[in-house]
């Protein structure tokens, strides 16, 4: 018996993920009132009902009940029933973004349609404390694609493999275009050759082997690379033990064409070879832009 409650931010991604593992053969269940999360965990649970994997989505929409949700989690636990928590999370400015996209009402302003949509979040993380403390997973949802929300999803339900709670995204970009807003951590190559100034390498990237060949032939390339991968992985477990869920390490050169492409697919394979705790993404931001 597999017991999943969905739960989390609304605009957070609950629905797709929901949608997502019933396409992975969940039973599925959404926004069941809270006085029925036990009787609903009572049925599925009994032998023989030919029920193996249940999905169960409780959010902002169960109303003031919503504060009894972490109780009746640790009741249900207490009995042995195998409950695990999924918590789909995303920045304020990301939901804010989505709520003005579809121009729906946050549900925690339903009774007071004139409240700002950042009230209504303010209120609903503050109502998700106790729950978000139970979760087994946490997912947040603002920079994931689709296809990798499904990737996963599907790595921890289906193939059952270890959950990283730190997503790592590697991203190559260039000054003159600004540095990225989301960026945490922010290194800059321009101190290598540019290989703008070279004609046969003008009009190629850093996904060409020849851009990469050149770049990578200075020894100060190598060594920045040995170093900045050494700070890394010295850093990368302090911010899961902190309970960190993002991290962007920004590269940049001057257009973010060449060596900072380079650097970044360089830097991503030696991070993907890892212990496999972190969950890693590559992104090149100007890349297309420019060329």
């Amino acid at each position: 018996m597999r017991f999943v409650v969905v739960t989390g931010m609304s605009g957070g991604g609950k629905s797709t993920a929901i949608h997502m593992l019933e396409d992975a053969g969940f039973y599925c269940v959404d926004n069941l009132p809270v006085f029925l999360i036990e009787k609903f965990a009572e049925l599925v649970a009994v032998p023989d009902n030919g029920i193996s994997k249940v999905v169960l989505g409780i959010d902002a929409r169960a109303g003031q009940k919503f504060e009894e949700v972490a109780g009746i989690i640790d009741t249900l636990k207490e009995r042995g029933l195998p409950i695990e928590v999924l918590y789909m999370d995303a920045s304020d400015e990301v939901l804010i973004k989505r709520y003005k996209e579809t121009r729906r009402v946050h549900p925690m302003n339903v009774n007071d349609i004139g409240n700002r949509i950042e009230d209504g979040i303010a209120k609903e993380r503050e109502v998700l404390t106790e729950v978000k403390k139970r979760a087994d997973y946490v997912i947040d949802s603002s920079k994931l694609l689709t296809r990798e929300l499904r990737e996963e999803l599907d790595r921890i339900f289906v193939r059952n493999e270890e959950y990283n709670s730190l997503m790592v995204t590697v991203l190559s970009f260039g000054f003159k275009y600004g540095i990225p807003s989301d960026a945490d951590l922010v290194f800059d190559v321009r101190f290598l050759p540019n290989p703008f100034y070279i004609d046969d390498l003008k009009h190629q990237t850093g996904n060409d082997k020849p851009v990469q060949d050149y770049v990578k032939s200075f020894p100060e390339c190598g060594q920045f690379l040995d170093k900045l991968t050494d700070m890394l992985e010295f850093l990368i477990p302090g911010y899961i033990k902190e309970g960190k869920y993002q991290l962007v390490v920004a590269i940049g050169c001057t257009g973010g064409q060449h060596r900072s492409v380079t650097i970044a697919n360089e830097l991503y394979n030696r991070l993907k070879a890892g212990d496999g705790k972190f969950g890693i993404k590559l992104l090149h931001r100007d890349v297309k832009q420019a060329r």
